[in-house]
């Protein structure tokens, strides 16, 4: 079982899609252990973007995902890291293939909608500067025997 930090970024919250973006998480049959909406503040945002801070492109980038709520969450399944990056398509919106979730939806390579973690360092570290270990909940839904094999 693996876990990975998505973010629904303002464009996401303010266009009403947080349902449909859940739904089809959920539909995949990855599991939510963690969810909350808040506020980016400019310096968990320095801290998330620590690798972009520099680029010349970084203040559009901070000020986008700290203008909104965020709806942070951490969903857990199977190779849930490479499964959410597939369902999210290529960054641009443009560039995404019809089907996933920023070709259905996005036409832009910075309001792309959500925010997945690209590798599990990535995701162990996102998870612990949105999230506190005690607010990760430990529980697997009764249906998980119909989504996976007990094997996998």
């Amino acid at each position: 079982m693996q876990r990975t930090l998505i973010l629904l970024k303002p464009d996401c919250v303010q266009r009403r899609l947080m349902g449909r973006m859940i739904t089809r998480f959920e539909e995949k049959g990855l599991n939510f252990v963690a969810m909350k909406l808040i506020r980016i503040t400019p310096e968990l945002a320095k801290q998330h973007y620590a690798e972009h801070v520099s680029k010349g492109w970084y203040p559009t980038l901070e000020s986008f995902v700290t203008g909104g709520p965020v709806l942070a969450a951490v969903v857990e399944g199977l190779e849930a890291i490479q499964v959410v990056r597939d369902m999210l398509g290529a960054t641009s919106g443009l560039k995404a293939a019809p089907g996933t979730i920023r070709g259905d939806f996005s036409s832009s390579q910075q309001m792309n909608l959500v925010h997945g973690s690209d590798g599990p360092d990535a995701a162990k570290r996102e998870i612990a500067l949105y999230f506190k270990p005690e607010e990760l909940i430990e529980d697997a839904p009764t249906l998980t025997k119909w989504l996976r094999a007990a094997d996998e």
